[in-house]
């Protein structure tokens, strides 16, 4: 028997999705939740073979759920239902470790057998979306941070630079002398790979710039 948990806000969806699953005789439904914290609680106690979790919850997300109980029972298979194809939201289940990720839309008899791929090891993932995460990672692995060799010394440094803050400014905003200010903006120089000052203050302005846009992206 494929042990199966449900989660949804929505009473009136998992009630409709237990009766379709439960219709099948080698699928059992063990467990219900409207709520992340709920799901969290129960899930880890009653170790089904696959979760069917909601994406949108009032109380959190299907995804940090996900990632949450697969850190306690990663034997797990996490299969995401939504209303909505959220390419965002596809790619953070995914990276939380879900094996599936299918729309309200589907037909009964697909998700059963969604219920099914999942709980044999196998991933539900056509290949439209397949193609969209690997251009999505590969994207993220061509913007490295370019920050990374820097202390945290440097870094701050490199912010004053951005502000436009002289060497003299910036020892004695830091209580540092001159020179060791000096000292400091060659070795950032030698870091970036970069020759002038005024590149390193353009790369300041730009990773401000880069931080502002995705606070703007996460908050709208």
């Amino acid at each position: 028997m494929i042990r199966v948990f449900l989660l949804d806000d929505h009473e009136v969806v998992r009630r409709g999705v237990a009766a379709l699953l439960e219709a099948e005789d080698d699928i059992e439904v063990i467990g219900e939740a409207g709520t992340a914290e709920s799901a969290v609680a129960r899930i880890p106690a009653l170790r089904p073979d696959v979760a069917v979790l909601d994406v949108r919850l009032p109380d959190g997300s299907g995804v940090e759920v996900c990632r949450e109980v697969r850190s306690r029972t990663p034997e797990l298979a996490c299969l995401m239902l939504t209303s909505f194809a959220d390419e965002e939201a596809l790619f953070d289940a995914v990276m939380a470790g879900a094996a599936g990720y299918v729309l309200k839309q589907i037909h009964g008899s697909d998700l059963v057998g969604a219920v099914r791929t999942v709980a044999r090891g196998e991933s539900l993932l056509d290949p439209r979306t397949t193609a969209t995460m690997l251009h999505r990672l590969r994207e993220q692995a061509g913007h490295k941070d370019p920050l990374a060799a820097l202390t945290d010394q440097e870094r701050h440094i490199l912010e004053l630079i951005g502000e436009g803050l002289t060497n003299r400014q910036i020892g004695e905003r830091l209580f540092l002398a001159e020179k060791t200010v000096k000292n400091y903006v060659s070795n950032l120089l030698g870091k970036l790979n970069m020759q002038r000052r005024t590149q390193v203050a353009a790369l300041a302005a730009r990773l401000k710039a880069d931080d502002a846009e995705g606070r703007r992206r996460r908050e709208g």
